[in-house]
């Protein structure tokens, strides 16, 4: 059985997402926020599926604005 806290958790949880059509490979997303997102070797970002942990979620939301592509978002749930 899920508690409570465990399902809003849950809920709450947000993941990066990239538009790899709308992406071009600027590579800065990689640069600020390097323990969610690497960089291949073109500089097209390789993301971590995981939800975004609690303490990384500001930063997450401040790379998401600094995408000169506005490529890459935060989707909840």
């Amino acid at each position: 059985m899920v508690d409570y806290q465990t399902r809003r958790a849950a809920a709450g949880s947000q993941t990066l997402r990239v538009n790899p059509i709308a992406c071009t490979g600027h590579g800065v997303c990689a640069e600020l926020l390097p323990e969610l997102i690497s960089a291949d070797e073109w500089g097209y970002p390789i993301i971590d599926p995981r939800p975004v942990p609690p303490a990384l979620e500001a930063e997450a939301r401040k790379t998401v604005a600094a995408c000169p592509a506005l490529a890459l978002r935060l989707v909840r749930g």
